[in-house]
């Protein structure tokens, strides 16, 4: 451990799996390079949670950190839809959130397109509840989603450019 430090200290920002940063960094680089063709280098994002455990968000909130740094790339996250270019939806779609969901999409100005983070987006948790009006794409158009429970920042990324290559 003190080797790690050691080498953090005297070389700058690492990681232990330097295969890892390389393959970030091309990611990082063909992101932003996508980010400049299709959106003049500027991507915003409202997020809308519509019931989930929180994994998700918390997963988005180290997209911010200095490892990542999304907003080095173009994106950022908005607080009101009619500033974002993408909805971001993550959760089950409860009976309480739906009608939130709807108008965060209707607030959004066009084109626009709806991605979905996480499987329970899917469907597929607590689907036989009262409760839960999800999938997403059941009330939605989802152009893109991003698997995983919860998705790293990495698969957010990948998931991200995955999307800008679909357009």
């Amino acid at each position: 451990m003190i080797d790690f430090w050691l080498q953090r200290f005297q070389k700058g920002i690492q990681t232990q799996n330097s295969w890892a940063d390389e393959e970030l960094a091309k990611i990082k680089k063909r992101l932003k390079s996508e980010i400049g063709k299709k959106f003049s280098g500027s991507l915003a994002i409202r997020m809308v949670d519509s019931g989930s455990c929180n994994a998700c968000e918390a997963e988005c909130n180290a997209l911010s950190n200095p490892y990542y740094d999304l907003e080095r790339l173009g994106i950022r996250f908005v607080a009101s839809p009619r500033h974002a270019d993408i909805l971001l939806v993550s959760g089950v779609v409860t009976f309480n959130m739906l009608p939130h969901l709807l108008d965060a999409y209707e607030q959004l100005p066009s084109p626009k397109w709806v991605i979905t983070l996480g499987d329970c987006t899917q469907g597929t948790v607590f689907k036989d509840s009262f409760a839960i009006k999800g999938p997403v794409n059941k009330h939605l158009p989802v152009a893109y989603h991003i698997p995983g429970c919860p998705p790293a920042p990495d698969e957010i990324i990948k998931g991200l450019l995955g999307f800008l290559q679909t357009l």
